[in-house]
């Protein structure tokens, strides 16, 4: 490669390398943005699938405290349940995927099946009858609970494996812009040396040709 050549390469690189470091930079600013914000979509979904979960266990126990302490606990309990509608209501806002779905369509039906028996519950409670209305919270209610908290349950390990999936993808993300960042600071280091080479070149030719004129007759010495 003649000096001019390297020359022109040289300029050449030099231009293209911060623009080769920024494209790059900026892909994987990119990348990783979109990995985070899909992280951050998921363990918010994860969240709610735990609070769902959690809403289930407390509307269970609420029922069964107002049953045997003579429905003083019934207010408690009626909260219970209105936070647990709030928290359906925006999981069907918010779960959008067809698993999802058929899970919140699940855990819906169950809780609809559940809250029918506990209103024949608390007629029994307030005819005096107390003991059958436990007899319906410790048999057939319990059955309807224990497929609320399954379908709850599932609907917290889907967000948890989403959520973990997102995870990935993000250290993959994160790493493939290493890599590629490693990759053009490698490509500078060769466009460095290129330059110190051609540099390099251009003084050898300077001082050769310093010394051809010295050597010319009648060329005046310098001082």
């Amino acid at each position: 490669m003649t000096i001019r050549a390297k020359l022109y390469a040289a300029i050449v690189l030099t231009i293209l390398g911060p623009l080769a470091t920024t494209a790059v930079a900026l892909h994987g600013m990119g990348q990783m943005g979109d990995r985070f914000d899909e992280v951050r979509e998921h363990a918010a979904k994860e969240a709610l699938a735990l609070q769902l979960k959690f809403d289930v266990t407390d509307v269970n126990g609420w029922q069964t405290a107002y049953g045997y302490d003579r429905g003083r606990s019934r207010p408690i309990f009626e909260r219970s349940v209105a936070a647990f509608r709030r928290h359906l209501r925006r999981a069907a806002r918010t779960l959008n995927e067809t698993r999802e779905r058929e899970l919140l369509a699940e855990l819906r039906g169950e809780f609809g099946a559940f809250m029918a028996l506990d209103v024949a519950a608390y007629r029994e409670l307030h005819a005096g009858r107390e003991e059958r209305t436990r007899e319906i919270f410790l048999g057939p209610e319990i059955r309807r609970f224990e497929a609320m908290a399954a379908t709850a349950e599932d609907l917290a390990r889907h967000e948890a494996r989403q959520a973990a999936a997102t995870e990935r993808a993000f250290d993959d993300a994160r790493d493939d812009a290493r890599r590629r960042l490693i990759a053009v600071a490698a490509g500078a280091a060769v466009v460095i040396v290129l330059l110190l080479v051609t540099a390099n070149d251009i003084a050898r030719m300077a001082l050769e040709g310093e010394r051809s004129a010295r050597r010319r007759p009648g060329t005046p010495a310098s001082d």
